[in-house]
């Protein structure tokens, strides 16, 4: 056989099996860190069923209100602190002009009286907000 004819080598081939690997760990971070994305303090959400709102581009400003009537804003660090009503709004108030399509959803415990609620609502809408929005859990 002359030196022309010499067989050819097959070419690598790419193993895979490593990025799925990979593949399959970023899912189960992902699946994992999902749920922790919407956070607020823990309350008892009212049943109701309702239409879910559209998908928004920005994260939603998340307002708790404790069946004793306290305050809490998601944000920051201090989520599981206590804040008046007046230092509330002032927070919501520079947020809403920092990004005024900021949507803000209330997660009002099912006890908490009525009108502290609507309080609460209203004090939310003089701060700017362009959009208040009740959290409730599907029954």
């Amino acid at each position: 056989m002359s030196r022309r004819h010499k067989r050819r080598k097959p070419m690598a081939e790419i193993n895979v099996v490593p990025y799925i690997d990979v593949m399959l760990v970023l899912l189960i971070v992902f699946m994992v860190t999902a749920p922790m994305l919407m956070q607020g303090v823990k309350v008892e959400l009212p049943k109701a069923a309702a239409i879910p709102v559209g998908k928004q581009t920005d994260e939603p400003l998340i307002v708790s209100i404790k069946a004793d009537g306290s305050y809490y804003l998601n944000l920051g660090e201090n989520e599981e602190t206590s804040l008046s009503l007046a230092l509330l709004q002032d927070k919501v108030s520079k947020i809403i002009r920092r990004k005024p399509d900021t949507a803000v959803l209330v997660w009002g415990d099912k006890s908490v009286a009525y009108g502290n609620v609507v309080e609460l609502m209203a004090a939310l809408q003089s701060a700017g907000a362009p959009a208040v929005g009740l959290v409730t859990e599907n029954p």
